[in-house]
Parts: structure tokens; sequence; C-alpha cells
């Protein structure tokens, strides 16, 4: 599944917000040394209850509009 998230960076609460086009990640972590992006990533397992390993960045590393992959094993 690709999911099409806005990142949110130096917030203070981490949470995730699922509207109509993509999905905003609200994150306390700054965009430094890729530190908001692996933030993201366990945000993400979290909302959509998956490992961390299941979920690939596919474009967007530094941007605030990515893309991820989530992997599941359910078919």
């Amino acid at each position: 599944m690709l999911v099409k998230i806005r990142a949110h960076t130096k917030t203070k609460n981490n949470k995730v917000v699922e509207s109509d086009k993509c999905v905003d990640v609200y994150v306390n972590k700054a965009p430094v040394k890729g530190r908001a992006n692996k933030e993201i990533i366990k945000m993400l397992a979290k909302y959509f209850k998956v490992k961390t390993n299941k979920i690939f960045l596919i474009s967007g590393e530094k941007s605030k509009n990515k893309e991820f992959e989530i992997k599941s094993d359910i078919l």
C-alpha cells in the first residue's frame, strides 16, 4: 500500500491525522540527519499496526511531502 503524507516537524505533540488527500504526521523531532523520518516511520507503524521494518520511504527524503510503502503480510 502506498501512503502519501505531509510531514510537520518540530511540533509539541506526535500525532497522525488522516484527511482526504493525504495523511498528516506531526512529530516533535527536527529534520536533522533523518531523525524526523525515523520518527515518522515509528508513528506510521503504530498507526497502521505494522512493524517498522515493513515501512519504506519511497520519495521525499528531504521534503515535507513524502511517499511511503507499507508492506503487510495479509493478502
